[in-house]
């Protein structure tokens, strides 16, 4: 497969309410999107990396920068999506860029060929149960109402955003409003210590599905004392960037669970290579998000269908970030999302909608 050039495109995406986690508040995400042009086919790839080095050490500036100077260089005259993991390996890092060039990469070689994304990972469902991640509010009684109205819309599962402060309180408040057959768990991106295992260790009264990165990203030591220290299941999400650091973590005992974001990781054939060594020793999956557009869900939706991934993801509807995406809307069925079947992503940006939140673009001939 030929690449005859790529597209890097920015485009502004405002959030329906603002989200806010343990290191920042997003009210807008400013996203690049990779087009991989081919004599057959093109494909799309989005970048999750964020405007500003908060989540992880990448940023969007800085994705666009080393696609531009250092992956598509590498890129062998023909590569098959194979052949751009093996040229991208001697950069190190930046793993969110590599996903974007990957995933574009792949969506032409699959559209070429007829294949969906879903059947090339392994996909063992038509549909995937849904939760949604809920951001720190300025009070409970906004927290309370936000849950009610995701839970009425049909989401399976309830994620809570937790940071010191705010954690043992709004979780017991939700608990005791919506019942013990809720499914909840919280996510501390990384904004407790060790020293807070005292804290932390209240939260086992609430029959919590797991609590999600505690600790620091660099950390699996301290997360597997932490784990001897808990009832509540942990769950690794910014400590995992490769199968290698997932293997690591299941030998120490850091974890139980694991949070497969592909951007984070490098790719969906990285994704897919984690999901099948958790599955082998019996650790269970799901599916992160990291606010995507359709084209970036369209893909999380295909891996969260491969049968290990047991516990429902953040794949939630296009609606519960934007009030208008640029494919058309995944829109909640039951508490479950449809797995796209057509040829690679299965989804396609609407142009008109696509060129009114464009704020840049950039052709690169191969």
């Amino acid at each position: 497969m030929k690449i005859t050039g790529v597209e890097l495109r920015r485009i502004a995406m405002p959030l329906v309410a603002p989200f806010r986690t343990s290191f920042g508040t997003e009210t807008a995400r400013d996203v690049l999107l990779v087009r991989v042009v081919t004599p057959d086919a093109e494909g799309w790839g989005e970048c999750v990396a964020m405007s500003e080095p908060l989540y992880s050490s990448e940023y969007v500036d800085g994705a666009a920068e080393v696609i531009r100077r250092f992956l598509l260089p590498a890129l062998p005259p023909s590569p098959d999506v194979h052949a751009v993991g093996r040229a991208m390996e001697s950069i190190k890092g930046h793993r969110m860029a590599k996903a974007a060039l990957e995933t574009a990469v792949l969506d032409a070689q699959l559209r070429a060929s007829g294949e969906s994304f879903g059947r090339f990972l392994g996909a063992a469902r038509d549909r995937v149960p849904c939760g949604v991640s809920v951001g720190i509010m300025d009070s409970v009684p906004r927290l309370l109402d936000a849950v009610e109205g995701y839970l009425a819309e049909g989401y399976v599962r309830i994620k809570l955003k937790i940071e010191p402060g705010w954690d043992v309180e709004p979780v017991r408040a939700v608990r005791e409003r919506f019942g013990d057959d809720l499914l909840l768990q919280v996510d501390a991106n990384a904004a407790y210590t060790l020293a807070d295992a005292p804290r932390l260790a209240q939260l086992d009264a609430f029959d919590l599905l797991l609590i999600e990165q505690p600790l620091a990203n660099d950390d699996l030591v301290q997360h597997a004392r932490l784990a001897r220290r808990l009832r509540t299941p942990i769950c690794l999400d910014e400590s995992i960037e490769s199968a290698e650091h997932a293997a690591a973590a299941i030998e120490l005992g850091s974890c139980s669970i694991v949070n497969i974001k592909p951007g984070r990781i490098g790719g969906y054939l990285e994704a897919r290579r984690i999901h099948d060594l958790c599955r082998a020793h019996g650790v269970a999956v799901w599916c992160g998000g990291m606010l995507e557009t359709g084209l970036g869900r369209a893909a999380n939706v295909a891996l969260a269908a491969l049968p290990g991934f047991t516990l429902p993801g953040d794949t939630s509807a296009s609606r519960r970030y934007y009030a208008t995406d640029i494919t058309a809307p995944f829109e909640l069925s039951d508490g479950h999302l449809d797995v796209p079947t057509g040829p690679g992503l299965g989804v396609d940006p609407v142009p008109s909608i696509l060129d009114e939140v464009t704020t840049s673009t950039e052709w690169i001939p191969l």
